[in-house]
């Protein structure tokens, strides 16, 4: 039945976000890595994600990018992506440093984001890159040189850029103090909404399952035992 079906698919849908939160509560308690530990894994082809590192590097500004339709709290905005220049080393890191709101009278106007300067000390998150968004005709690719971006292909970002860009991305955990907002979405964020969803589906098949038997089993029962009743 399909209902049951739906019932059972919101229940796996909340099963995997709850094993991604506990997969990330279980590295978020281990300790926090080194610039130099981080690279080594990567060298060694780890992901580690989840895993919280210390960062030191010089922001590259210069190469801001604004994701566009984001939200954070409910609310519709930019994540604000910025590159980070390794100090030691020949990479750069591309770090979401946080969420900054739209401005509803002119959707190109941008707030600039207090960026220091020099070398600074960064503690940040491995974490995936941000989501795509469905891109409606050419419009992604028609603010591929602009600081809006709909998506951003890494790929294309690091020739666009010619920067030395590491795989992967990195999600800043540093407290508010830059007036970017940090509240990263959690993986175990909704799951309640689908254990409600498949509640509803199975009281669904519940319901229809007690109307077939009324209809077709209970009420036959009762026409055919009354001699009075006639089809």
């Amino acid at each position: 039945m399909t209902t049951l079906s739906l019932g059972r698919w919101q229940l796996s849908r909340a099963a995997e976000k709850e094993a991604l939160h506990a997969a990330l509560e279980q590295e978020r308690a281990r300790p926090e890595l080194s610039q130099r530990e981080w690279l080594q894994a990567v060298r060694d082809g780890q992901t580690l994600l989840h895993r919280s590192v210390n960062l030191k590097g010089v922001w590259l500004p210069q190469f801001n990018v604004y994701l566009d339709n984001r939200q954070m709290k409910g609310r519709p905005g930019f994540f604000v992506l910025t590159p980070l220049a390794l100090s030691g080393e020949r990479g750069v890191v591309l770090v979401q440093r946080g969420w900054v709101p739209r401005d509803f009278v002119d959707r190109t106007r941008l707030s600039e984001v207090p960026t220091p300067q020099g070398e600074v000390m960064v503690r940040a998150r491995v974490a995936t890159v941000p989501a795509k968004l469905l891109e409606l005709g050419a419009a992604g690719a028609a603010e591929g040189s602009s600081r809006i971006r709909q998506n951003l292909d890494w790929d294309a970002f690091r020739q666009e850029t010619g920067l030395p860009l590491l795989a992967g991305s990195m999600v800043q955990i540093d407290p508010n103090a830059d007036g970017l907002s940090r509240d990263w979405f959690e993986p175990a964020t909704g799951s309640e909404k689908h254990y409600g969803y498949a509640f509803q589906w199975f009281g669904l098949a519940g319901l229809i399952a007690l109307l077939y038997v009324w209809f077709q089993i209970v009420r036959r029962f009762f026409r055919s035992a009354d001699p009075e009743v006639r089809p």
